[in-house]
C-alpha cells in the first residue's frame, strides 16, 4: 500500500495520519549520492530537510548507516538532542562533538560528525539510510561525541514519537 493510500484510509477512518518526512535535495530518494558528500569529494554532510515532526516530541535524533559494508552495518553519521523546532541541517555540518544546540557522535570511521560513503572499489553500490527519529523525552543522555552504536542503543530506552527516512547509493 502507497503512502498516499495509507493516508487516504486512514483518514476514511476518520483516524489521524502524523506523518514525518525526510529527504535531501541533494539526490533523489534511491539515487546516487553526489561524490561531494563522498571520500571521494569533500567528504561534506549533505543538506537535510524534513517536515511533520509531532507536536508531541522533544527532541530528534539523525543516524547514517551502510547495511552493504564488509564488515557488517556501518554508521556514518549520528546527530542527537536536535531542537524539535529545527527543519533541517544544512550542507557541511562542522565536524564538532557540539554544533549549536545539538551534538554529533562518533562513527565508524572513528571520527566526530559525517563520514561519507567510501565503499571497497569494485564492491557495487551500497546503500545510505538517513533515519531521523521524533522523541518525547527531551535529550538521550549522552555526553558529545558518543559513539554512534550507544546513540543506537540509548535510543531503544526512549519513547519514539516518529521516523523518517532517506536513502541513496554510492559505488566507487
Amino acid at each position: 500500500m502507497s503512502r498516499r493510500s495509507a493516508a487516504f484510509l486512514l483518514a476514511f477512518l476518520g483516524l489521524a495520519w502524523a506523518q514525518m518526512t525526510l529527504e535531501s535535495p541533494a539526490f533523489a530518494f534511491g539515487a546516487p549520492i553526489p561524490v561531494r558528500y563522498t571520500c571521494d569529494g569533500e567528504d561534506l554532510s549533505p543538506p537535510l530537510v524534513w517536515r511533520g515532526v509531532p507536536a508531541a516530541a522533544s527532541s530528534l535524533v539523525l543516524v547514517v548507516w551502510d547495511p552493504d559494508a564488509p564488515v557488517g552495518v556501518f554508521f556514518h553519521w549520528s546527530a542527537y538532542d536536535l531542537s524539535k523546532k529545527r527543519t533541517g541541517l544544512a550542507e557541511g555540518v562542522p565536524p564538532k562533538p557540539r554544533v549549536g544546540e545539538f551534538k554529533q557522535g562518533k562513527n565508524d570511521f572513528q571520527r566526530v560528525g559525517y563520514g561519507g560513503p567510501c565503499p571497497p572499489r569494485g564492491h557495487g553500490p551500497h546503500r545510505y539510510f538517513f533515519r531521523l527519529y521524533a522523541l518525547k523525552e527531551p535529550a538521550l543522555g549522552l555526553p558529545p561525541g558518543a559513539p554512534a552504536r550507544a546513540v543506537l542503543e540509548a535510543l531503544k530506552t526512549k519513547t519514539v514519537l516518529a521516523r523518517a527516512e532517506w536513502m541513496g547509493t554510492y559505488a566507487r
